[in-house]
């Protein structure tokens, strides 16, 4: 950075990016690492901002060949603020299914972003929600406050916070483990135990940052991180199976149900894409595909979602159907069970 420019204290900017470097941690780059972490990023971008002083680490200013080490607080912080705090409401159709003057519980349509953010800041989850309470909209001290997150491609319940005190109550709640938080998941394979619980911690993967990965429970590496599964139906290559959550970890499930050997059905970030149970014959291979193209997402849904009203303390518990395309790809394995392809299907 040349003397003549302005140097900037993290204090007096805005923090856009914030991460810690985990105990194994080999030291890197800062510009690879952070390229590493942040979605649609390039080294070059990254190698820039930190020439013209917007990285830190440990609230000093470093170069892009700075070593990471373990422990260490890298930020990024610039003159402006994130664009995902410049919240624009969107008129964008939403499917409610409670709402009052402290909360909204909506079932989440597969494919939509829930909060804005680097390289989508427009057609999210908080874009219709601030289009919908006007007011929220109107009062830069108000907004929906988000308690727990889902995929952008997993569908299903989702609670908003309206007020400081909803937002307060439920985030108590999802922290002390007291919401009920059912998905449904249709996973490669034929799961053995008609039930089980999966307890492994969670962190992100050590060579993929853009995927999970779990290590051994109790360990120094990773949350914990507890899943309680049960099988719904079975369909000889596959398995609809609803899973409960215990904690709420990054993409919890999918790492999870990989780690016992069932990844999720299309799940292109964990290997769900490929068919990885059946047969060779062509007929089949084929049937997956279709299946692959009515859902093009991983097979996951947030089915039943409960809580404590914030203000009546009434337990309140909500229930979603499975989304048309999920419907669908069930309804066609329903139908291969009954009708399964064999060889002579095959050569006709």
């Amino acid at each position: 950075m040349n003397k003549d420019e302005k140097t900037l204290n993290p204090d007096e900017g805005y923090e856009h990016y914030r991460f810690v470097a985990t105990a194994g941690q080999e030291p890197l780059r800062v510009d690879k690492f952070l390229h590493n972490f942040i979605q649609n990023s390039s080294r070059n971008k990254i190698s820039l901002a930190a020439k013209h002083g917007s990285v830190f680490v440990n609230g000093e200013q470093v170069a892009a060949n700075y070593k990471v080490k373990p422990g260490d607080e890298i930020q990024i912080v610039f003159e402006y603020p994130p664009y995902e705090h410049l919240l624009t409401p969107e008129d964008i159709p939403l499917d409610i299914v409670f709402e009052d003057d402290q909360l909204i519980v909506v079932n989440k349509a597969p494919d939509m972003v829930v909060h804005p953010g680097h390289g989508n800041y427009s057609g999210t989850l908080i874009n219709a929600v601030l289009h919908h309470c006007e007011y929220l909209a109107n009062d830069p001290k108000r907004y929906p406050g988000l308690v727990h997150r889902i995929d952008k491609e997993t569908s299903g319940l989702i609670v908003l916070a309206k007020t400081e005190l909803a937002l307060s109550a439920l985030t108590r709640q999802f922290f002390y483990k007291t919401t009920s938080r059912k998905y449904y998941a249709l996973v490669w394979g034929n799961v053995e135990q008609e039930q089980g619980t999966i307890r492994h911690n969670i962190a992100r993967h050590p060579q993929n940052r853009m995927q999970m990965a779990y290590f051994p429970e109790g360990g120094e590496v990773g949350k914990e991180a507890v899943t309680h599964y049960k099988v719904i139906e079975r369909f000889q290559y596959v398995t609809l199976v609803e899973c409960k959550l215990e904690t709420g970890r990054t993409h919890q499930i999918r790492v999870h149900m990989k780690s016992i050997g069932h990844t999720l059905f299309n799940d292109s970030r964990y290997g769900g894409q490929k068919i990885l149970k059946g047969t060779t014959f062509s007929k089949y291979q084929q049937f997956v595909k279709n299946c692959f193209e009515l859902m093009p997402r991983q097979a996951l849904h947030a089915k039943t979602l409960g809580f404590e009203h914030p203000i009546t303390r009434e337990f309140m518990e909500f229930d979603s159907e499975l989304p048309p395309d999920f419907q669908a790809v069930v309804e066609k394995w329903r139908g291969y069970v009954k009708n399964p392809i064999t060889q002579e299907d095959d050569n006709q």
